[in-house]
């Protein structure tokens, strides 16, 4: 399997993961819902780099790599790449809190997390598969 048909599979599995966000967050469970919001952005970032010929780093946060990859992605994209690097940055510092809670102060993830927690998270992981969406769709090759 190409890298471009690898790419091509994240957004389904990355949408699929939002959906499950999205129930997860539509029954209360806002934890969890921030922390599948984190993995869809993950997905689909990995498959921006994978679309442009980058090699994924086995990495959470991905943003430092679309930054150097920016001349590799149509202007429309490497537009956008701050704001999406931003949203992979503070989701991933999220990723374990979200799951595990605060180990120092023994608290469990569900007290850590409010619904507007997950709405941010939500929201934000919509913004970047859509932006994932409209790159797959325009696709012609590295920059």
């Amino acid at each position: 399997m190409s890298g471009e048909e690898i790419a091509r599979s994240h957004i389904g599995l990355a949408a699929e993961i939002l959906r499950e966000a999205r129930s997860l967050g539509g029954r209360g469970l806002w934890h969890l819902a921030v922390r599948r919001a984190q993995e869809a952005v993950e997905l689909a970032l990995k498959g921006a780099l994978r679309l442009a010929g980058v090699e994924v780093p086995h990495v959470h946060d991905v943003g430092i790599f679309l930054k150097e990859a920016g001349g590799r992605f149509p202007e429309s994209f490497a537009q956008e790449i701050e704001r999406l690097a931003s949203i992979s940055r503070r989701l991933r510092a999220e990723r374990e809190l979200s799951l595990y809670g605060d180990e120092e102060t023994e608290t469990p993830p569900e007290r850590l997390y409010s619904e507007e927690d997950a709405r941010v998270a939500l929201a934000d992981a919509e913004e970047v598969l859509g932006r994932y969406r409209e790159l797959l769709d325009g696709w012609n090759g590295p920059g």
